[in-house]
């Protein structure tokens, strides 16, 4: 009977752990100019260890994840600001998926968000609700959360990652009466949680939609076997991201985008020929003005 408790247990943890899609490194530290004290130290560490196995233990989908399929994340928390209680600072939020048949690990996903406002106590219980907005830590983690998943799949299947869109949509609609910024929906501040997740769903970023798609699956996944082919796509998906910016100049998921592929890209079109070189600059340029000059290091 006790060998027979044991197996179960074993199948169970087996199963539970199967079932997570994270893998999320995380790091919780304070502004250089914070001067904190050693039990405030302990209160950030205690965040940190709970944060990661929020993220970690958490079941975000109803798909099975093998531990090797996990989507590799870190969350970054800076400390600014620290009140009694309350915590104001920023987050940054990468995700990055394996290139088909190689060990390189392409971004997918990279932000900073500056709307970081947060109350923690140590000892603190993380509770989340898709349905319920409970805390504003839990919801911003969750909202993350379902935008790695979203991304991630929309770069396997074209717009796979509906779905998670639409779970991050509902986070941010159930906390835009918290009072935090980054869940206004107001006009004058596009540039947050809010405008991320409702961008991603509106039918004029389709395209950028699509660019996920054909850069990953159809551009990086086929490198292997054929480079010259898949930086084609790549440029297919550069001028899919290039419609919804001429649409909407300087938007903010366009951006985000950007944050993740900048420096790929200028790797990647390197070693093409001069007109390939050429096409892609003038894209690049357009779609990043501030990053304009490190660009041109793709035509030496």
């Amino acid at each position: 009977m006790n060998r027979l408790i044991v197996l179960l247990f074993c199948l169970i943890a087996f199963n539970t752990l199967k079932s997570q899609e994270l893998n999320c490194q995380v790091s919780v530290i304070s502004d250089p100019k914070l001067q904190l004290s050693a039990n405030d130290i302990e209160v950030l560490e205690d965040m940190e260890n709970n944060i990661y196995e929020f993220m970690n233990t958490t079941r975000w989908t109803k798909d099975v994840f093998e531990i090797e399929e996990r989507i590799n994340c870190t969350v970054l928390i800076t400390i600014s600001q620290k009140n009694n209680d309350n915590l104001t600072g920023r987050i940054q939020v990468q995700s990055t998926r394996p290139v088909f048949n190689s060990s390189y690990n392409t971004t997918v996903f990279n932000t900073i968000d500056n709307d970081f406002n947060v109350t923690y106590l140590r000892n603190t219980t993380l509770l989340f609700s898709i349905e319920q907005y409970r805390s504003n830590l839990t919801s911003i983690l969750g909202f993350y959360a379902y935008m790695i998943l979203g991304y991630d799949y929309d770069s396997f299947s074209l717009e796979g990652g509906t779905k998670y869109f639409e779970y991050a949509q509902n986070i941010a609609n159930l906390a835009k009466n918290s009072g935090d910024p980054g869940w206004a929906s107001s006009a004058g501040k596009r540039r947050n949680r809010y405008w991320l997740v409702d961008n991603a769903l509106q039918a004029l970023f389709n395209p950028l939609r699509n660019a996920y798609y054909t850069y990953h699956r159809l551009g990086m996944d086929a490198m292997y076997n054929n480079v010259v082919e898949a930086r084609k796509k790549i440029i297919d998906a550069l001028k899919y991201v290039d419609k919804v910016q001429r649409v909407r100049p300087g938007n903010f998921n366009v951006q985000v985008f950007m944050n993740a592929k900048s420096d790929e890209l200028i790797s990647i079109f390197s070693q093409a020929e001069m007109k390939e070189k050429n096409t892609v600059v003038n894209i690049l340029k357009r779609l990043d003005p501030a990053g304009s000059s490190k660009y041109q290091e793709i035509l030496k």
